[in-house]
């Protein structure tokens, strides 16, 4: 009796009012990525370049996919047992070596990356697959597949990391292919079929709040870059007005997020009879839209204060409104799968970002910065006074509707 009660306390609860709660330790584990998104801004910084573009695009989308497959992870189990907890530091470590190889992944650090990489993907879901033996054998069958998955890809993050670096981006491309492929092929296996969406048994607040913090984890990298950067420059008009900018950016992204999207998103998620499909394509693609403007904004900030006046390049332009076009399209994109609407303010404000691009080359990075701000403010405004109605109007996941008003 005894060894069930353990084996059950693995997995978490569902339908009570603390289920949904993150942890302390899913708070602690969350460190890593924070240095992780640190090291991803900075990182492209030192190689403001096309080609350093393309690395911060891949390295993204890794480390995205690897704590969103560690959020689904403890969507099923219990953080306040010994085991997962124990599971959850090794991963801490593990990840610290992985995050700390991120500035040279595409140099010497690669194979240190690679293998960082892939251990935290294949142990964490091997392991999930050993503590489920006493859980779902359904929930249980889909972990294997996406063992099988991962171990796949796991071969080309591992060659990438040995091939030369012309090679190398490549081969990490077709791992991430493989990875973000596998959950809308439904971990299909060979012998072993696919996994239905029903299976996925998801908690929606969790996760809600899960992606929710991750969200904060980049803002406040965002804010860290910022006061970092700002407490190194003399302090004059210029410098305080671009401070004064970045800030009102980070504020109004996050006003974006937590007062409409999540909300809205949260609300759609509880009343879906197909929870997991919609948390699958809701959360675990259209949120990387959303860290990676977020992560474009955070180098803005810095190249607009260190050089807020003069003749600004296209490459600057280019993150300066890229940014908050992609945010607001991971915006949009998650409203529209949630909520089965288009919303209107996200729209326009992407259209807004797009016209004020040809302005570029005779207004100073200041004065662009400034504008993307005030859009990004028009958005949250007229946003906010219609997400209420979205929620009211439970319009449901398969209805198509644009919001226009």
């Amino acid at each position: 009796m005894k060894r069930l009660t353990s084996d059950a306390m693995l997995f978490r609860s569902r339908g009570s009012i603390d289920s949904g709660k993150v942890s302390f330790i899913e708070l602690f584990f969350d460190l890593i990525f924070v240095f992780a998104v640190t090291q991803l801004s900075h990182s492209f910084l030192k190689n403001f370049t096309l080609e350093g573009a393309l690395q911060l695009g891949v390295l993204t989308m890794a480390i995205w996919w690897v704590w969103i497959f560690t959020a689904w992870v403890m969507n099923w189990l219990n953080p306040e047992t010994s085991r997962v907890r124990f599971m959850l530091i090794a991963l801490m470590l593990i990840g610290l070596i992985m995050s700390s190889s991120l500035p040279e992944a595409f140099e010497e650090s690669g194979i240190y990356f690679a293998c960082a990489y892939t251990l935290f993907q294949v142990g964490r879901t091997a392991y999930t697959v050993w503590v489920l033996q006493k859980g779902s054998t359904e929930l249980r069958i889909n972990f294997i597949r996406i063992l099988s998955w991962l171990s796949l890809s796991g071969i080309f993050w591992i060659a990438g990391g040995i091939a030369h670096e012309d090679n190398r981006l490549l081969l990490w491309c077709i791992a991430l292919f493989i990875e973000y492929l596998s959950p809308s092929m439904g971990f299909w296996t060979p012998k072993l079929g696919r996994t239905p969406t029903t299976v996925w048994d998801v908690e929606g607040s969790h996760m809600a709040e899960r992606c929710g913090l991750f969200i904060i984890i980049a803002l406040g990298e965002s804010i860290l870059v910022t006061g970092a950067t700002f407490a190194e420059l003399e302090w004059d008009l210029l410098t305080l007005s671009s401070f004064a900018a970045a800030f009102v950016s980070s504020v109004v992204m996050w006003w974006i997020y937590f007062n409409m999207t999540a909300k809205t998103g949260h609300h759609f998620i509880a009343h879906s009879e197909d929870p997991g499909r919609v948390a699958r394509s809701a959360y675990t693609y259209t949120h990387l839209l959303l860290v990676a403007g977020i992560i474009l904004s955070a180098v803005a900030d810095e190249l607009v204060l260190a050089h807020p006046t003069g003749h600004m390049e296209l490459k600057t332009a280019l993150v300066i409104l890229a940014g908050p076009a992609l945010y607001l399209l991971g915006n949009m994109l998650f409203m529209r799968i949630a909520a089965g609407v288009i919303s209107a303010p996200y729209l326009v404000g992407i259209i807004a970002l797009v016209v004020l691009f040809p302005t570029y080359s005779f207004i100073s990075p200041l004065l662009l910065s400034v504008l993307s701000a005030v859009i990004l403010i028009g958005v949250a405004v007229w946003g906010s006074a219609h997400t209420d109605r979205i929620c009211q109007a439970k319009t449901l996941p398969g209805q198509h509707k644009t919001e226009s008003h």
